[in-house]
């Protein structure tokens, strides 16, 4: 039980890093910006500040990595294979925001006065950085898919867990759905992004519940990973 709880404590403490330097991104860097031309003059105002987005932004990448993993290693006993499941979609979304952000370091590097960019005009640049912007876009919403679909075997893992609420299972699974039409809004009815807003706060409650959980609560006492409590496939 003791070591379960500091299982379930560790995944928490990813969970709320991965959380507090996705928010430092988005407030150093804008990536939840979609006014491509907004980040530009973000980037030539303070450089030094957008690359400490950029960094933050990696860095949520891999706490978030990290705390798939620690779930994984808390409900691999619930089904194995189900726990790696949802590790390895964590995974794939975690290496497609990482390709994605290369982009933005190609922002950076053009509003650098390097030598060999003095051959293109501000307004080129301008272009080319919008251009890259706009794949970063792309590529983070891409990796949504994959974030969202980690949330599905998750959900289902910590609702059969019996060492955790129920409820937070059933958050996790809505969440899953929630951000599905996110992506799904983005890439067919971009002008209408009103309808990600009620899945954004169901995100917020069930990413946000699950990690105080994890960190305040741990596990439930008395539900060991004995007997038939959880079953490894």
């Amino acid at each position: 039980m003791n070591s379960q709880k500091k299982t379930a404590r560790i995944a928490g403490l990813f969970y709320l890093l991965f959380l507090i330097f996705a928010i430092i991104a988005d407030k150093f860097a804008s990536f939840a910006i979609t006014d491509t031309t907004a980040v530009i003059n973000k980037i030539i105002a303070n450089q030094l500040l957008f690359s400490a987005g950029l960094i933050s932004n990696l860095l949520s990448a891999l706490f978030f990595l990290l705390a798939a993993w620690a779930l994984y290693v808390l409900l691999k006993p619930v089904n194995k294979n189900i726990a790696l499941l949802f590790l390895l979609l964590n995974l794939a979304g975690v290496a497609i925001q990482c390709l994605s952000i290369l982009n933005l370091f190609a922002v950076l590097q053009l509003f650098s006065g390097a030598e060999f960019l003095k051959v293109f005009q501000a307004d080129q640049l301008q272009a080319l950085a919008m251009f890259f912007i706009n794949l970063y876009e792309n590529g983070f919403i891409i990796a949504q898919i994959f974030y969202g679909a980690w949330l599905l075997p998750l959900g289902y893992l910590v609702y059969k867990s019996k060492f955790l609420p129920k409820f937070l299972g059933i958050l996790l699974i809505i969440d899953f759905f929630a951000i599905l039409l996110w992506f799904f809004q983005f890439f067919l009815l971009p002008s209408y992004e009103i309808m990600s807003y009620p899945g954004l706060v169901i995100s917020a409650i069930a990413e946000f519940g699950l990690t105080f959980w994890l960190l305040i609560k741990g596990v439930r006492k008395g539900r060991n990973l004995g007997g038939e409590v959880c079953k490894t496939s």
